[in-house]
């Protein structure tokens, strides 16, 4: 069955990875970008297929009429990809709020903003999907990328709870959680500090860690959208999905390490309940 999806973020990476393979599939594409005409040659490639729409995900006016314009050309959205978000690397201390604030905005409150301007037409059709983009940074807390790691978690959050309510209206949610992919996010996405010497041994680390990732990074874009492809077309798809080796290796960890804390502080935890 073909399907319309509306991709934030579109212009490169993995938004962009996913874009080409919504198209190749036959699928009808939104594609969205602050700047639309970074998606000019998806339109004259795919002629009938796409609609580009300038996209701000963090305005609440484009977001809406980003997708009225998929309703009026389309007749609706079946699948939502929150991926539009970036992240820097430099410590709590020396992050103005100013950063927090922009990448919280960005990552965070844009998959909010986008989401509720989806639902009412989703609800009124039944059916529906929105995958959200997290990131293991938003199961584990990331060292240098507190603002990333801030806002990863919110979306994790919110899309359980959005999960609980959309399943009651037919419509799915899922959370990406990926690892390193190659795509420029290590790179001319981001910017990097080093940062001063007394958090060297994590936010230094983390710094000449993803300047010599860029480029190296195991994860395939291609084949991470081919696997997006495949849970969009699954009755019942998973509610959070890593993405890479390293993605499942790093969670399994963090996991294991987050259950034996919890029985190692049970008789303290419990200890706070009346008698």
């Amino acid at each position: 069955m073909q399907k319309t999806w509306l991709i934030t973020g579109s212009s490169r990476g993995l938004g962009r990875a996913l874009a080409e393979q919504v198209l190749d599939a036959g699928d009808m594409l939104v594609a969205t970008a602050r700047n639309p005409g970074t998606l000019t040659d998806l339109m004259h490639a795919h002629e009938g297929q796409v609609l580009v729409m300038p996209l701000d995900v963090t305005d609440e006016d484009q977001a809406e009429a980003a997708v009225a314009a998929a309703i009026a050309r389309f007749g609706g959205v079946d699948v939502l990809v929150n991926n539009a978000g970036y992240g820097d690397v430099g410590s709590v201390e020396d992050t103005p709020l100013s950063a927090f604030r922009d990448q919280i905005e960005t990552n965070l409150f844009g998959t909010i903003i986008m989401t509720k301007a989806v639902i009412p037409a989703m609800r009124e059709r039944r059916r529906g999907h929105i995958i959200q983009f997290s990131s293991v940074g938003g199961r584990l807390g990331a060292p240098g990328r507190a603002p990333y790691s801030a806002a990863k978690w919110g979306i994790e959050g919110f899309s359980e709870a959005l999960a609980k309510e959309m399943a009651l209206i037919g419509v799915h949610v899922t959370i990406l959680e990926p690892g390193g992919f190659r795509t420029d996010f290590a790179g001319s996405s981001s910017q990097i500090a080093d940062g001063r010497d007394d958090y060297d041994a994590v936010v230094g680390t983390a710094a000449r860690m993803q300047r010599g990732y860029d480029g190296q990074q195991p994860g395939d874009p291609r084949r991470a959208a081919a696997a997006i492809l495949k849970i969009a077309a699954m009755e019942d798809p998973p509610l959070r999905l890593p993405l890479g080796r390293d993605a499942v290796a790093a969670i399994e960890a963090f996991d294991r390490a987050r259950l034996d804390e919890l029985a190692r502080w049970r008789a303290l935890s419990v200890s706070t309940d009346f008698s």
